[in-house]
């Protein structure tokens, strides 16, 4: 069992940053493949940011370039750094983990491949 919680989110001004927490409990690994996902009203959980069991990264495209994946084993932290906020990336965001095996090789941005989340946090960007 994992327990995932997020932290972080908030209001900010576009073209404002925000840096995502997401603390592990339970039965972590540094090897499980873990990602961010975000999710707005109507619309379907899309990934945002994923980040593998040895170090490897990938992002949504619309993530490309704004914002940045990365863990602290030591704390077992997942972060997203997320700067040059958009108006459209208002969403409930969440983390979650994928913890088959010893080792995750992929970088899962299908939030149907997890099965641990978090409970989210919200960020409001404003014009």
């Amino acid at each position: 069992q994992v327990q995932l919680v997020e932290s972080g989110g908030g209001s900010v001004q576009s073209g404002g940053s925000l840096r995502l927490s997401c603390a592990a409990s339970g039965a972590t690994s540094s090897r499980y493949c873990m990602g961010w996902f975000r999710q707005a009203p109507g619309k379907e959980r899309e990934g945002v940011a994923a980040r593998n069991g040895v170090g490897a990264s990938d992002y949504a495209d619309s993530a490309k370039g704004r914002f940045t994946i990365s863990r602290d084993n030591a704390k077992n932290t997942l972060y997203l750094q997320m700067d040059s906020l958009k108006p459209e990336d208002t969403a409930m965001y969440y983390c979650a983990a994928f913890t088959k095996g010893s080792i995750c090789y992929w970088l899962l941005l299908n939030p149907n491949d997890y099965t641990y989340w978090g409970q989210g946090t919200q960020v409001t960007v404003s014009s």
